[in-house]
């Protein structure tokens, strides 16, 4: 990813914490998302005594994760402290959580790029829509590798490149300046899951297109769930009328049916943390690669 691209994380953090307030009532999609993603958990062998909810936002999958799982314990993580109170907010009055395996919800505030928990802590590993927001994935995998057990799995969503493929193209040529993220190929991640140490990787991916009136909506729903333009490029202050005038011209060319089309390519994946390997005399298998 070039350094443009680059995602600015003190802005990000601070977006999201501007927006923890709005977010619930503008996160159409990443609601969707996460109900979709456990949905897919039915059909996965697992009792996870520990889960940690990587980039959990205002804690969207608590509910749906204590249903399936009510004897676990859950640790939701976000990068932005409001975000991560609003996660705690929706710990059932009825529980406590005495430590990570007892049962209950406890919010941290951090980032999965540098976990602040100990190896091999988490039987489960959830990550909705977040890692989009990582300059380095392949970083933030191996984490999540470090911190999930032996025969533990990971189970995220992100976007891939298509994503907001309108918004780009209305942009193109305006200025110099980035203006929309840059998202990595599910292909791409599922090498980095490989990388890292994950087994049995499955990768697939569905186009969902939200539709609106006009470009200003479109902008208005992005602030309100903290996904401003956040890149290293952006330009250092406001856009001005002329330029934006100019997106909106662009992007009409894309109006089907009286609504303009703003698509996201989600990505799904999860993969498991293999036991560790041994040898016929039990002793375990540590392989050696040339630099």
């Amino acid at each position: 990813m070039s350094d443009e691209f680059a995602v600015d994380k003190r802005l990000a953090r601070r977006s999201f914490e501007q927006a923890a307030a709005t977010y619930d009532a503008a996160a159409v999609l990443q609601n969707e998302v996460c109900r979709r993603m456990l949905a897919r958990l039915d059909y996965v062998k697992l009792e996870p005594a520990a889960i940690l909810d990587a980039g959990s936002g205002t804690g969207n999958a608590v509910a749906g994760l204590l249903s399936r799982y009510p004897r676990a314990g859950i640790v939701a993580l976000d990068f932005a402290l409001a975000m991560a109170r609003r996660s705690r907010a929706r710990r059932p009055w009825w529980r406590t959580l005495l430590n990570w395996r007892g049962g209950g919800l406890v919010a941290v505030c951090g980032d999965i790029e540098w976990l602040p928990f100990a190896a091999g802590s988490a039987d489960l590993v959830w990550s909705n829509l977040s890692l989009q927001w990582i300059n380095e994935p392949r970083r933030a995998f191996a984490e999540l590798h470090r911190v999930l057990r032996a025969g533990g799995l990971l189970m995220f969503s992100s976007f891939g490149p298509d994503t907001l493929k309108e918004l780009r193209t209305a942009y193109q040529g305006t200025d110099r300046h980035t203006h929309v993220h840059r998202f990595i190929d599910m292909h791409d991640l599922g090498d980095m899951l490989v990388a890292c140490g994950f087994a049995d990787p499955v990768m697939d991916m569905e186009i969902v297109t939200l539709t609106y009136a006009d470009v200003r909506e479109l902008m208005r729903d992005l602030k309100a769930i903290g996904a401003h333009n956040v890149t290293r490029g952006r330009p250092s202050g406001l856009s001005g009328k002329s330029l934006l005038a100019k997106v909106a011209r662009n992007y009409e060319a894309c109006r089907r049916e009286g609504k303009l089309p703003a698509t996201f390519e989600v990505v799904y994946g999860h993969a498991w943390k293999p036991a560790p390997r041994a040898s016929p005399t039990g002793r375990p298998v540590i392989d050696i690669k040339p630099h």
